[in-house]
């Protein structure tokens, strides 16, 4: 077996492993309430939003929709990955595993490919659902090149949170730390980051009564590039017409290439000088 496939066959039988673990079951109901319960919902022709708001397209349907990926998505991805390195410190299972001959870049490759495809692929397959349920329901179909680019986008997020929590993990001694750590960050940029916007307009002589300022959401839209729900929704933004935030379609896709590449090269960073 060649040095790659080697790496491939270990990436897809941890993947596996974690896929069907028992954290995966309990957050499977999540997931499901969060993705296909959301777009049955926002596809509802009765709903009531207000009128700036109502979706007109099926893409600006899975758009509002996208708060499942944000909240459940990213959170199955925490929990998942949160203890990729950790257990296997406190076991001594690492010690032996970056003695093998396979090179730790390799040995990244694994954990990152492993742990994120186990949260990739059931998301993947609740994303298509979702999609025919909003066109099963509202009878509006979304184009392939929005449901691409929907699909791609949250597989993006999905790496970047399953890389933060490896990071985490590789930082921390024990498993109570690497979870403290990696749930930590999802709050921040989940739950907190809307009040740190709002901090920093106010500090800047920006109105924040009013969301639907133009100087507000601007300001807002160029804040989000420094978290990756923010450039995820970004991303998203680049399919839907007449929104202005600030951030041109050339300035989401580099800030999603340095959201890949910067963890990325950080956490095989890590991994080399890591000492068991």
């Amino acid at each position: 077996m060649t040095p790659a496939r080697r790496m491939w066959h270990l990436a897809y039988a941890l993947g596996r492993e974690r896929m069907f673990s028992t954290r995966m079951l309990i957050m499977l109901p999540i997931l499901l309430l969060f993705i296909p319960g959301m777009a049955w919902g926002f596809a509802d022709p009765n709903l009531q939003l207000p009128a700036d708001q109502l979706p007109e397209t099926a893409t600006e349907t899975m758009f509002l929709a996208s708060i499942g990926i944000v909240f459940a998505g990213t959170m199955a991805a925490v929990i998942i990955a949160h203890d990729g390195i950790s257990r296997d410190r406190t076991s001594g299972v690492l010690e032996v595993r970056l003695s093998q001959p396979m090179p730790r870049w390799r040995q990244g490759i694994v954990l990152i490919f492993g742990h994120w495809s186990s949260i990739a692929l059931p998301v993947t397959a609740l994303l298509l659902a979702s999609m025919f349920l909003v066109g099963y329901r509202s009878d509006m179909w979304i184009p392939l090149g929005d449901a691409v680019v929907y699909i791609v986008a949250a597989m993006l997020v999905l790496l970047w949170y399953t890389v933060f929590a490896l990071l985490a993990s590789s930082i921390a001694r024990e498993q109570g730390s690497a979870i403290a750590f990696s749930i930590g960050l999802w709050f921040l940029f989940t739950l907190l980051w809307v009040l740190f916007t709002t901090l920093l307009a106010a500090l800047n002589g920006v109105a924040v009564g009013d969301t639907q300022d133009q100087g507000y959401l601007i300001f807002e839209g160029r804040i989000d590039l420094l978290s990756p729900n923010g450039v995820y929704h970004h991303l998203l933004e680049t399919r839907l017409d007449g929104v202005e935030r600030g951030v041109s379609a050339f300035g989401a896709y580099a800030a999603t290439i340095l959201w890949t590449i910067v963890p990325l090269y950080f956490f095989q960073r890590r991994l080399n000088r890591l000492v068991p």
